[in-house]
């Protein structure tokens, strides 16, 4: 008898956790195969920490053969899904053209960067979702304090020292703290360079980290205004140029570097599949099944999943939703099979956390506000129970980063033409359908 066959069309938080749950309590009785366009997970929320030198790309980059054992791996780009016949297609990494059939198909393509209408920012922006993006703004920015300490000009010091980080949300608030601290470090070793390096971080919100407690941002708004970040609220870019960025309230900044972590939106597949989407998600049921296609399960970012929390609402965009949803996907997949009963996904949050870099962090587990060396003690417990390998590798690097003077060298491997931002379209307001 065929086995049917479950396929998975990513491989972030969603996906991964759909397959490796899956793969246990499947025990052989489905053949279950991951679609994804590089072979490892990514494990996002430790991406500042490796654009400012702390931990080592490859520690975050979780291989998908070996730890999802029995599943199996295929390495493509998704491009298209025949409903009606059952079968994904997709383009390998060098252009040929496939198909998989599927009995079960789980949707967990994720997002890509929030673009806005504003000149300048394709051209001149980089976009912070991706491991070559992580590595080439560590180069860039080692790049920059470089070229200022061998500026004769004063204003070239400057601009090449100054960093612009727009979007205060979860990652563009960690990118701000950990660059500041990485280039004061940088700073120190090159007695040359008489300007202390700057960074600016911007936001039409009214508070740093808008989305989380007003605690966790009261607290995250001292450590970068101790350190010394320019944060500016109520303020964005307005236009983006080669040597420097004018914001909304008509001030000009000069610089050479322009961060873009404003935001995410769904991945643009998901609008070429012509199901019904809320704001370019898919709409789903609570047991993340897309109406009209009991075979068809949506989750993560890509999935407006209900909120039985909150009725009325959709989960949030979030790593917690994603992991957990990719679970409780794997578990409603095998009771389509018979194994086990189908239940709705819900889930209450278990808090937040925000590394700050240094000494810094601001947590609330179970609703309990943390910050100091408390807050950093949990928060890197939760990333490392989060994580689904290269545990001892990032404590490692971590103990390292605090015993050693952190090396800081570039190394060229991605130019800045290969991360340009992901998406060339600025979102504009799209109707549900």
């Amino acid at each position: 008898m065929t086995k049917p066959r479950v396929v998975i069309v990513g491989a972030g938080f969603a996906g991964y956790h759909a397959a490796k749950t899956l793969s246990r309590i499947a025990r052989d009785r489905a053949e279950i195969v991951v679609l994804n366009s590089t072979d490892y997970f990514l494990y996002l929320p430790l991406l500042p920490e490796v654009a400012a030198g702390v931990v080592e790309p490859r520690r975050i980059a979780v291989p998908l053969t070996g730890t999802l054992k029995g599943v199996r791996v295929v390495i493509g780009e998704a491009d298209h899904v025949d409903l009606q016949n059952r079968w994904v297609g997709f383009t390998q990494a060098e252009g040929e053209k496939n198909r998989l059939a599927y009995d079960r198909l789980v949707l967990a393509v994720g997002s890509v960067n929030k673009l806005l209408p504003i000149p300048g920012v394709t051209e001149y922006a980089h976009g912070f979702r991706g491991l070559p993006e992580a590595v080439y703004l560590h180069d860039h920015i080692v790049r920059q304090v470089e070229l200022a300490e061998q500026a004769e000009d004063p204003a070239e010091q400057r601009a090449r020292s100054t960093f612009v980080v727009v979007g205060a949300g979860y990652t563009g608030t960690e990118v701000a703290a950990h660059g500041q601290l990485f280039t004061d470090a940088l700073h120190a070793q090159r007695p040359r360079l008489t300007v202390r390096p700057r960074w600016m971080l911007l936001d039409v919100a009214s508070r740093v980290l808008p989305e989380l407690d007003k605690r966790m941002s009261d607290t995250s708004h001292k450590v970068l205004d101790r350190r010394g970040v320019d944060v500016r609220m109520g303020t964005s870019v307005a236009e983006a140029t080669c040597d420097g960025v004018k914001l909304t309230d008509g001030e000009y900044v000069p610089t050479c570097t322009l961060v873009w972590c404003v935001g995410v939106r769904p991945d643009p597949f998901v609008n070429e599949l012509g199901l019904r989407t809320d704001r370019g998600r898919l709409v789903t049921d609570e047991f993340l099944n897309v109406p009209g296609y009991p075979e068809v399960f949506a989750v993560g970012d890509a999935a407006a999943v209900p909120d039985l929390v909150n009725p009325g609402k959709v989960c949030g965009m979030t790593a917690q939703h994603a992991q957990r949803q990719g679970k409780r996907a794997a578990y409603n997949i095998a009771a389509s099979y018979g194994f086990g009963r189908r239940k709705p996904y819900k889930h209450h949050d278990l808090g937040w956390v925000v590394d700050l870099g240094g000494k810094d962090a601001a947590a609330n587990p179970l609703q309990v506000n943390l910050s100091g060396l408390p807050a950093k003690a949990v928060t890197r417990a939760y990333h490392l129970m989060a994580m689904p390998g290269n545990r001892t590798r990032v404590s490692a690097d971590w103990a390292l980063d605090a015993a050693l003077t952190r090396s800081a060298v570039q190394l060229g491997l991605v130019p800045a033409n290969a991360v340009p931002l992901e998406s060339t379209t600025p979102e504009v307001a799209t109707r549900s359908r």
